[in-house]
């Protein structure tokens, strides 16, 4: 799987939004030319759903989403990389024949396999999946022997195999393509996050733990953020309590991206006020609801944060987006 700089792009398939007589057409191309050199059929009978969003990064291919039960086939023609795939079903499930083996990808498991081979993945209904794929030579250098770790199901919800899902998810939230720069360090964290997952040599652990760790610990403390319904109050504390690390660890993960966390809580408090003010659901709530409802409890400290942030005061901008 080689991709040229210019190609760190991402995008959505919906087969709702397509002509029923194209989608099958439609997704072979995609599984065809772009994930897998696979061919892919609809299993039963019924007619094919995928919403599948995809992301490629230099040496690494991420798809996730929902798919009606399918069948994605390799034929010997078709092989042309033995690249090392991720296949995570967070429900459904799968089962997958590679060469002479054969084994299933239970619901709540994921599942590295090695490409390179003759084989078939059946998806089962309900089927909701994360998968990645890996260029063997990038993940080598990291692992050794990655032949011993295959084709053996692993529970998604435990330790770095958690991390890593929960990384690729939060980066299909992104809908623009990212600069080479980014896309690069973002392939090398996933790999990191993929050695530790697999039993990485001593030397690329050591790399690991400070590079893709601590970068998949960021993206779930954000996410994490970002969901509270309650963002009064919030500290480095609690949040250090619910991912099970220590405050100075936390705050050490945000100082490395050159803010403190006081400032990233702050910027989410502002940014749900925002929203909510350019919302015409709330339009009939006073501006020290909204100030609230985001996590403030000083009305005057709000409204010099926002204009700070934003160039312009909390009316100001509920003017302009009513007027608009």
């Amino acid at each position: 799987m080689t991709i040229s700089d210019g190609q760190f792009t991402s995008f959505r398939v919906l087969t709702d939004d397509l002509p029923e007589k194209d989608r099958l057409a439609v997704l072979r191309e995609v599984y065809g030319r772009t994930i897998l050199n696979a061919d892919l059929e609809p299993v039963g009978g019924a007619p094919v759903h995928m919403d599948m969003r995809v992301r490629l990064l230099p040496g690494v291919g991420i798809a996730t989403g929902t798919a009606s039960p399918v069948k994605v086939s390799v034929t010997s023609q078709m092989i042309d990389n033995d690249d090392v795939i991720l296949i995570a079903a967070l429900s459904g499930g799968s089962h997958m024949r590679i060469g002479n083996q054969e084994e299933s990808v239970p619901p709540g498991c994921a599942m590295f396999v090695p490409g390179g081979y003759v084989g078939a993945n059946i998806t089962r209904p309900g089927f909701t999946y994360v998968n990645l794929r890996f260029e063997r030579k990038a993940l080598q250098p990291l692992l050794g022997d990655v032949s011993g770790m295959l084709m053996r199901p692993i529970p998604v919800h435990e330790g770095p195999m958690h991390l890593l899902l929960s990384y690729a998810t939060a980066l299909q939230r992104l809908d623009e393509a990212l600069p080479g720069n980014m896309a690069r360090m973002i392939a090398t964290h996933l790999l990191d996050l993929t050695a530790l997952t697999l039993g990485a040599t001593r030397d690329a652990q050591q790399v690991a733990l400070g590079r893709g760790l601590g970068a998949a610990r960021l993206a779930a403390i954000k996410s994490d953020i970002s969901q509270r319904a309650d963002l009064r109050g919030l500290s480095a504390e609690q949040i250090a309590a619910s991912h099970q690390l220590s405050p100075r660890y936390v705050r050490k993960l945000f100082e490395s991206e050159g803010l403190s966390f006081t400032e990233y809580a702050l910027g989410q408090r502002l940014m749900r006020a925002h929203r909510m003010l350019a919302d015409p659901a709330w339009y009939r709530h006073s501006i020290t609801d909204i100030a609230y409802e985001a996590g403030f409890n000083d009305l005057s400290y709000f409204n010099r944060a926002f204009r700070k942030r934003y160039g312009a005061t909390p009316s100001e901008v509920r003017a302009g987006t009513q007027a608009a």
